[in-house]
């Protein structure tokens, strides 16, 4: 995953998703009233978002996201980038001086930083040399890393900004009942090997690290919307070595957050990759998982595994489909072939290998990725950064959650925009449209065998399965028992399975059907 580009104007958020006229009162600072309500609950419940500089974008933005079920937000953090400034800062000046040369003091290092937030005045430190600087409508920071303001040697940091993106964001959850994870500042990469971090710099990255942390406690700190921060790093669910670079990194930068934000969640979502020869077996997954979770420094954390359907790295498809040809939208990342040619697994797998040793302290999510690996013609999608990626549908999003089973306790998804806001014409709908239409739709994440009171019978599990039948490849039963917990909905139906592929459909009390079938091994 990337963090991408903004690519559709704040009213293709909801160009015909269909909400309620909003009740809630007017707001004095100039936006839309907010409306509360979560017409279209769906169970994909959180998404990655890009903050936005205008706080009535990132209003409508945030409704949307919460109209359809959305409760968390997630955002990527910018890179913490060592080199000289780029063209982003030729503005910065401070007396006619370059911000990088601060009169009177000696610069080893600087450092740069571009992103969607303002801190606030105790990022200020040192007297002459840390300094806000507007020009021209934007705002630059200069800030010393050294320990002490007097230190002969000072190690700089320029942070360009477009905007309090992140405090909108917050101010905006917290009015609607949700959380945030902003992104920790990523740690730059190491030169020709971009996958993994720099190690020279993780000192000047953590102390800079402390420093937004403590703004976010003295800023968000009260305000319940704040739930944590997300690890922007990314890796592999898989064995790692006692010496691996990113695990150091984590450990590293995880100590300061659990000094800044003690009590607060570490969100981390690494990839899963089961192309054979490129990738690694369902098998290494828990030991992955256990490196992460030894990273979390005493904080609770939550591990998002991602799917791996969008990137193509990763099939989505039923336990009897091993032998069959991979889907036509994975055929340009791994050719045309049967899945077991192409992958060691699918997702439901590598999800259940992670489920089966969860750490003390970890919750397990799912990343759904919402997109597809390629574009097709006439279909909207990202188009910047490369690689180009297409949007998916609102079916193949039931597949990944049948997939991913009983075993998440929340399910979120990569990334809100643009592949769920996004149209390929302006009379078309989003995926998000498409999501309020179908949100009622049955999905089935689990079947197995079951007497009750007696009888032989199969229970389903999933979502919008209340009242209605279960079909069992063509035999459609009445459902006769059905419960809640608080994620997912039971039913039951007297049948007798007599094949050992069973695929099972349900359709609801309100006449919505699932978009797939669930085989039943």
């Amino acid at each position: 995953m990337h963090r991408i580009l903004w690519l559709v104007v704040a009213a293709a958020f909801v160009a015909s998703l269909v909400v309620p006229e909003t009740e809630s009162p007017a707001t004095d600072d100039g936006c839309p009233p907010r409306d509360l309500r979560v017409p279209a609950p769906y169970a994909v419940t959180g998404y990655w978002v890009i903050p936005r500089a205008d706080p009535c974008v990132t209003r409508r933005m945030v409704e949307a996201v919460h109209s359809i079920g959305g409760d968390t937000l997630i955002t990527f953090g910018p890179r913490f980038a060592a080199g000289r400034p780029g063209p982003d800062f030729a503005a910065c000046q401070v007396d006619g001086r370059p911000c990088a040369e601060p009169p009177g003091a000696r610069v080893r290092r600087v450092y740069t930083y571009v992103t969607s937030e303002e801190f606030g005045d105790g990022m200020l430190r040192c007297p002459g040399i840390d300094r806000r600087v507007e020009v021209e409508g934007r705002v630059f920071y200069r800030l010393s890393l050294a320990e002490s303001c007097a230190a002969r040697e000072h190690d700089l940091v320029l942070v360009s900004t477009d905007g309090d993106g992140i405090g909108h964001l917050i101010r905006e959850t917290t009015a609607y009942g949700m959380t945030v994870f902003p992104g920790l500042p990523a740690a730059p990469q190491r030169p020709g090997k971009p996958w993994e971090p720099d190690l020279a710099h993780t000192a000047a990255l953590n102390a800079f690290t402390a420093r937004v942390l403590a703004d976010y406690r003295a800023r968000f700190g009260s305000l319940a919307a704040f739930g944590g921060v997300y690890q922007s790093f990314e890796l592999a669910a898989r064995a790692r070595s006692a010496r691996d670079p990113i695990i150091s990194l984590y450990a590293a930068q995880h100590a300061v957050v659990a000094d800044a934000l003690p009590g607060k969640k570490i969100v981390v979502s690494p990839y899963i990759d089961a192309r054979r020869g490129r990738g690694f077996p369902p098998s290494q997954v828990p030991a992955g998982i256990a490196d992460i979770a030894g990273t979390r420094a005493g904080l609770p954390m939550a591990i998002a595994v991602q799917d791996g359907r969008g990137t193509g790295k990763v099939p989505v498809h039923g336990p009897h489909e091993a032998g069959a040809a991979v889907a036509a939208r994975l055929e340009p990342v791994v050719g045309a072939v049967t899945n077991s040619e192409a992958y060691y697994g699918s997702t439901a797998d590598y999800v259940e290998a992670a489920a089966r040793r969860v750490p003390d302290g970890v919750e397990l999510w799912v990343n759904i990725e919402g997109f597809e690996p390629t574009p097709v013609p006439g279909e909207c999608g990202r188009v910047d950064p490369l690689p180009l990626r297409g949007r998916t549908t609102k079916a193949r999003l039931d597949q990944q959650i049948m997939a991913a089973g009983p075993h998440p306790s929340k399910i979120i998804s990569y990334g809100w925009d643009p592949f769920f806001t996004c149209q390929a014409r302006h009379d078309t709908p989003s995926l998000a449209d498409d999501i309020a239409a179908g949100w009622r739709q049955p999905i089935i994440v689990a079947a197995y065998r079951k007497e009750l009171n007696g009888r032989a019978g199969v229970q389903v599990e999933g979502y919008n399965l209340r009242g209605g039948t279960l079909d069992f490849g063509g035999t459609r039963v009445k459902q006769e028992w059905y419960g809640r917990t608080s994620r997912l909905e039971s039913a039951w139906a007297p049948f007798v399975p007599t094949s050992p592929w069973v695929p099972i459909t349900a359709t609801n009390e309100a006449g919505e059907s699932s978009t797939s079938p669930y085989v039943m091994r």
